[in-house]
């Protein structure tokens, strides 16, 4: 029975439903992770932003430094034709304008990693016009004996030339077929004219500069430990496995071949149905080059991880795929080079250290 007020009978209160308070969290969850996602989006378009940034100054920096020097070089030449220097001081002249050309080939290889492919060409086509301008000079003010970039002939020469053997000197061969990458009659120690043989070298605890491999036919070639530049010529149907090189690896005229490879900068001239697993600090550079494919390196040995450290290769960056193809402007994909998909690809190939 209800007191006379009728108060002590009713509740204050309802209790919440056990159903109302599961949807209550189920929203609450929902509003929570619509935040956070929300947080993170704003987070990647900042992070984004500032890459975007980045780049954009590094680029707009080398372009400034580029054109700076561009137009010092090209008023060198303009002044030198215009009043020719004393006899004896023409060669001093040439050979400072020569030197200012070959620090602007430095600058492109240092920054290329950071730069647009199309500023790379770019820059590297500009410097092909600055040697040919110069070599038109040097015929004008020296027509007995003609001016070369390519260093030839003397021991120091050729010591001179193979500190220069990176990304600059793919310029030459960017406008001017006829301009033959140098590298191919060398008189550096290598392996040369084999036929179906498997050819081990261990350069382990020993001080190689430059390493030639040329004329082989269906061989396989093994190359542990490291050395200073490694140059290949006509190759067909060859397998090349190499430690690292801690300069430049210049390639041309191989065909059907496998290579694998770890250097600072790669370039690739003539090559045809070949595939190549590198590692390298810059983007591998192609020319005159087509139906070649590229993975990451997948050569092991003992000590290889030292000494792919000692020659500053110890991470991966990645640049295995980025190719740049000289002989293809246009902004799509070229259509001379791709990815080697991942059921294709080798197995890594491990060398014995008492293979050499």
């Amino acid at each position: 029975m209800a007191d006379d007020d009728g108060a002590s009978s009713i509740p204050n209160s309802i209790p919440p439903h056990p159903s109302d308070s599961s949807l209550q969290k189920k929203h609450a969850s929902v509003i929570e992770r619509l935040a956070n996602r929300n947080q993170t989006r704003l987070e990647n378009s900042i992070t984004r932003r500032s890459e975007s940034d980045s780049s954009s100054s590094s680029t707009s920096s080398f372009l400034v430094r580029f054109s700076d020097s561009k137009r010092a070089i090209e008023s060198d030449l303009a002044q030198c034709r215009l009043t020719p220097p004393e006899p004896s001081q023409v060669r001093s002249h040439l050979d400072g304008i020569s030197a200012s050309i070959s620090d602007l080939e430095k600058l492109v290889a240092e920054t290329s990693y950071s730069l647009p492919s199309y500023e790379v060409r770019a820059s590297l086509k500009s410097i092909s016009e600055l040697k040919q301008s110069l070599e038109d000079l040097n015929s004008e003010l020296l027509p007995k004996k003609k001016f070369s970039f390519k260093n030839k002939g003397t021991k120091k020469d050729t010591k001179s030339e193979s500190k220069d053997l990176g990304l600059g000197n793919a310029g030459s061969m960017l406008t001017n077929k006829q301009q033959q990458p140098s590298y191919i009659a060398r008189d550096s120690p290598g392996i040369r004219d084999k036929d179906g043989e498997v050819l081990v070298k261990n350069f382990k605890g020993s001080d190689v500069g430059e390493f030639t491999i040329s004329g082989l036919s269906s061989c396989e070639v093994k190359l542990i430990g490291s050395v200073r530049a490694l140059f290949i010529h006509k190759l067909r149907n060859c397998k090349v496995y190499t430690g690292p090189v801690m300069g430049s690896i210049l390639i041309d005229d191989v065909e059907g071949c496998t290579f694998a490879m770890a250097s600072h900068q790669i370039r690739i001239h003539n090559a045809k149905n070949s595939d190549f697993y590198l590692r390298v600090r810059s983007r591998p550079i192609i020319e005159d080059s087509s139906s070649v494919r590229f993975a990451p390196y997948c050569v092991s040995y003992e000590g290889i991880e030292e000494d792919l450290k000692d020659a500053s290769l110890g991470e991966e960056t990645g640049n295995w795929e980025n190719v740049d193809d000289f002989r293809w402007l246009r902004a799509v994909q070229s259509p001379n080079w791709s990815i080697l998909a991942e059921g294709e690809r080798i197995d890594t190939v491990k060398i014995s250290s008492t293979e050499g």
